[in-house]
C-alpha cells in the first residue's frame, strides 16, 4: 500500500515538473506551436488534398486515365516553375546578384541592390530625403558613416560636393567617414585621381561591383577599399 502511494506521488511530481518545464518553454517561445495553433492550417491542407483527390477521381471517371495524368504533369510543371523563379528572388533579397542581373537593373533597382549588399555585409542602411536620391547612407556596428553615390556614367566631378552631410559632436557639420561612387562601367583616369586626392572617396567600377554582388565583402574588393580606409574607432 505504501509503495503504491509512493509511486503515485512520484508520478504526480513528474507530471508537475513536466508541466512546469512546458510552461517555461512556452514563455520563452521555444516550445513550438500548440495543436490549436496549427489546427486551421492542417484542416485547410486536408481540404485541399481531399479536393485534389476528388478532382482526379472525377476526371478519371469522365475522361479516362489520360486526364488525371495530364493534370499531374501540369501541376508538376507549375510547381517547378514557381520554385525556379522564387530561388533567384530569394537570392537577390539576401544581396547576391549575377553579372547578367546587374546589367538589367535601372538606377533605382541598382540602389536597392547595393542597399541589400550593404545589409548583407552588416551595414545598417539609413533613410535619405527624396532630394538626395539616388544615394544611400549606412552605418556600421561602430557608428561610422558611409555614403554611396550612383553614376549612370563615369562622372564623379572633381569639384562636386557630396549631397549628404552629418552633424558631428563638437565639429558641427562634417562629411562621411567613407564615400563610395558606384558605376557599372569604367571610371576615367581623372576620376581615379580625384578620388585618390579626396582620401575618403572610393570608386566601385563594373568588375568590383560584380565581385561585391557575387558575395565578396566590401572591404575585400581591393586595396582602396581596405578596412584601413576608415578611421580607427
Amino acid at each position: 500500500m505504501a509503495q503504491a502511494e509512493e509511486h503515485a506521488a512520484m508520478g504526480r511530481s513528474n507530471r508537475a515538473r513536466r508541466r512546469q518545464t512546458v510552461r517555461e518553454l512556452r514563455r520563452s517561445g521555444r516550445y513550438g506551436p500548440r495543436f490549436r495553433d496549427v489546427l486551421s492550417g492542417l484542416a485547410g491542407l486536408v481540404v485541399v488534398v481531399c479536393a485534389g483527390v476528388t478532382a482526379l477521381a472525377l476526371s478519371y471517371r469522365a475522361f479516362g486515365p489520360l486526364a488525371p495524368a495530364a493534370i499531374l504533369v501540369l501541376l508538376t510543371f507549375v510547381a517547378v516553375t514557381v520554385h525556379r523563379r522564387r530561388r533567384p528572388l530569394a537570392r537577390r533579397r539576401r544581396g547576391y546578384y549575377t553579372p547578367e542581373e546587374l546589367t538589367e537593373l535601372d538606377v533605382p533597382e541598382l540602389v536597392l541592390a547595393v542597399a541589400r549588399m550593404l545589409r548583407r555585409d552588416g551595414w545598417r542602411v539609413l533613410p535619405l530625403p527624396a532630394q538626395d536620391r539616388p544615394a544611400l547612407a549606412a552605418r556600421d556596428d561602430q557608428g561610422r558613416l558611409l555614403v554611396v553615390g550612383f553614376r549612370p556614367v563615369a562622372e564623379p566631378l572633381p569639384d562636386e560636393e557630396p549631397v549628404w552631410r552629418r552633424r558631428s559632436k563638437g565639429r558641427g557639420t562634417a562629411g562621411p567617414d567613407l564615400r563610395l561612387v558606384v558605376h557599372r562601367g569604367t571610371f576615367a583616369a581623372r576620376d581615379v585621381r580625384w578620388a585618390a586626392r579626396q582620401g575618403h572617396v572610393h570608386l566601385i567600377d563594373g568588375p568590383r561591383l560584380e565581385r561585391w554582388a557575387e558575395g565578396t565583402p566590401l572591404y575585400d574588393l581591393g586595396d582602396t577599399l581596405a578596412a584601413r580606409a576608415l578611421p580607427e574607432s
